[in-house]
């Protein structure tokens, strides 16, 4: 099952995260993919405001994954994978049990650990388009 969205500005985000949500609720492991500046971290944290998140959202660059708590106390992972090596390190902080906590699990960079992917996931793949807009295709896998 595929869907595409476009959007022209931040302004539009709240209404795309709607979309989203509705789309991948019935998936708990969310792949965002696009280069670098197309706006993963952005639509992540318009994503965790639609839901509630009461913390403050930022890419875990660095920690490699913050864990975020919403209004009615759901938790929700945030994961940047960028600055892995490899997959050994993934597996070393856990990744395959946070995946099967049962919450949702949002995932930069997941091509880094693509050999520890659940089964089912929604793919969130980004692009910029020539006019500045960005494309977003959904794909559940």
């Amino acid at each position: 099952m595929e869907k595409q969205i476009q959007y022209q500005s931040l302004e539009q985000l709240p209404e795309v995260a709607a979309q989203i949500a509705e789309f991948g609720k019935s998936e708990l492991v969310w792949l965002f993919e696009g280069q670098m500046g197309a706006g993963k971290t952005t639509l992540i944290k318009a994503l965790c405001a639609s839901w509630g998140v009461t913390n403050h959202v930022q890419s875990p660059t660095f920690s490699i994954v913050n864990e975020y708590i919403t209004e009615t106390k759901e938790t929700l992972y945030h994961f940047d994978f960028y600055r892995l090596k490899n997959e050994v390190e993934a597996m070393d902080m856990g990744v395959e049990e946070y995946f099967d906590s049962g919450n949702y699990c949002f995932v930069e960079w997941p091509s880094k650990i693509e050999n520890l992917w659940p089964l089912n996931y929604l793919s969130i793949e980004i692009s910029v388009q020539t006019d500045g807009s960005r494309l977003i295709i959904l794909k559940k896998n």
